[in-house]
C-alpha cells in the first residue's frame, strides 16, 4: 500500500499531487492525454466514477479516508509500473462514450472518433448508413460509437482475440446496443463472406518491428497483436485494402488508419492518390478511399 502525503483531503488535492508526481517520474503520456495533469484528473475523476466535465467547484468536495487510499494506490502504481490510467481504472472515454477496458484491448485514442461524432460528414451521408464494419475492433469502441451516433445503423464488430472479443461484448451491453452490434470473431474478412458495408472503419496494428522497439513501457502494457504490424507495419493494412473492395457497396467507403506508416504505404504505392483526413483534435495517418478508388488500384494492392 503506498503512503499517503498528510494534507491531500480533496479531489484536487489529488489531481495536483497526482500531476507532480508524474512530471517528477518523467511518465509518457499518449493514451487520451498529453501531459501530466490531465493524466492524473483522468486518472482520479475515473476511479471515483466521476465524469471528465465535472464541474470546477465539486472539485473541492473531501474524500472518504478510502477512497483518499485508493487513490494514492493508483497514482503509485501510475509511477513506479508505467501502467496506462485506462488500465488502472478499467475505463476510457471514447467519442463523449465510456467504455469498459483492461490489458487485453488497446486504450482507444483513434482520431477517427471525430469522423463518428460527425456522422462521417462530409464523406458519406450518415443517413444512408444502413451497415458498418469495425475491423480489429479490440473493445469495440469504434463500432460501438458508430451504433450510437448512427441509430439506425447495424454494426459487425470484428477481431481475431477471442478475449478482446469478450470485453467488446460486455461494452456493446454497457451501451444497449445488443439489438443492432454484432460480435464477430474472424480473421479480418475471412469470416465475413457475402457481407457488405457502406462504411468499413479500421484501426489495425501498423507499428512496425523496429517501432515497436523505441516505444515507452506503457504502450509496452498493451497487447503486442494490437500493435504490431510486421517489419513495415504494413501485414495487416495491405491485406485489408486487398479485400476491402468485396466488402463494400457501390458507394461504400473504407476509412483506414495507418498512424507512423503513412510514409511508408505512400512509398510502397506512389501511383495512389491518397486521401488523408484531417482532425481539428489531432492525428494522423488515417486515409479514406472508396470502392471505386480501390477497385481502380486493386492490382497494385495486389502486388505491392
Amino acid at each position: 500500500m503506498a503512503e499517503q502525503p498528510d494534507g491531500l483531503v480533496t479531489i484536487q488535492d489529488f489531481i495536483r499531487w497526482g500531476a507532480s508526481r508524474f512530471n517528477k517520474a518523467a511518465l509518457f503520456f499518449g493514451h487520451g492525454t498529453d501531459n501530466a495533469l490531465d493524466e492524473a484528473a483522468q486518472l482520479v475523476l475515473q476511479s471515483l466514477h466521476l465524469a471528465p466535465d465535472l464541474p470546477a467547484s465539486f472539485r473541492d468536495c473531501r474524500l472518504t479516508p478510502i477512497e483518499r487510499v485508493t487513490l494514492s494506490d493508483l497514482i503509485e502504481r501510475r509511477v513506479t509500473e508505467r501502467v496506462p490510467a485506462a488500465y488502472l481504472t478499467g475505463r476510457a472515454w471514447f467519442a463523449g462514450l465510456e467504455f469498459l477496458v483492461n490489458e487485453q484491448v488497446l486504450v482507444p485514442r483513434s482520431p477517427i472518433a471525430e469522423l463518428i461524432e460527425a456522422g462521417f460528414d462530409p464523406w458519406i451521408d450518415g443517413e444512408r448508413v444502413g451497415r458498418v464494419l469495425d475491423l480489429c475492433t479490440g473493445g469495440g469502441c469504434i463500432g460501438i460509437a458508430a451504433a450510437v451516433y448512427l441509430p439506425d445503423a447495424d454494426v459487425d464488430l470484428v477481431d481475431l482475440s477471442p478475449s478482446a472479443l469478450e470485453v467488446a461484448r460486455r461494452n456493446v451491453e454497457r451501451h444497449g446496443v445488443g439489438d443492432r452490434v454484432r460480435v464477430l470473431e474472424s480473421d479480418l474478412f475471412e469470416g465475413l463472406s457475402g457481407n457488405r458495408y457502406d462504411v468499413i472503419l479500421s484501426n489495425p496494428p501498423y507499428v512496425s518491428d523496429h517501432e515497436y522497439l523505441g516505444l515507452p513501457m506503457e504502450y509496452r502494457r498493451e497487447p503486442e497483436l494490437g500493435l504490431l504490424g510486421g517489419e513495415d507495419g504494413l501485414d495487416v493494412v495491405m491485406r485489408i485494402l486487398r479485400d476491402a473492395g468485396r466488402h463494400l457497396t457501390d458507394e461504400g467507403i473504407l476509412i483506414l488508419e495507418v498512424g507512423s506508416s503513412a510514409p511508408e504505404l505512400e512509398r510502397r504505392i506512389p501511383d495512389v492518390a491518397w486521401t488523408w483526413l484531417e482532425f481539428e483534435r489531432g492525428g494522423e495517418g488515417v486515409l479514406l478511399l472508396t470502392r471505386e478508388q480501390i477497385e481502380l488500384h486493386q492490382n497494385q494492392f495486389e502486388e505491392a
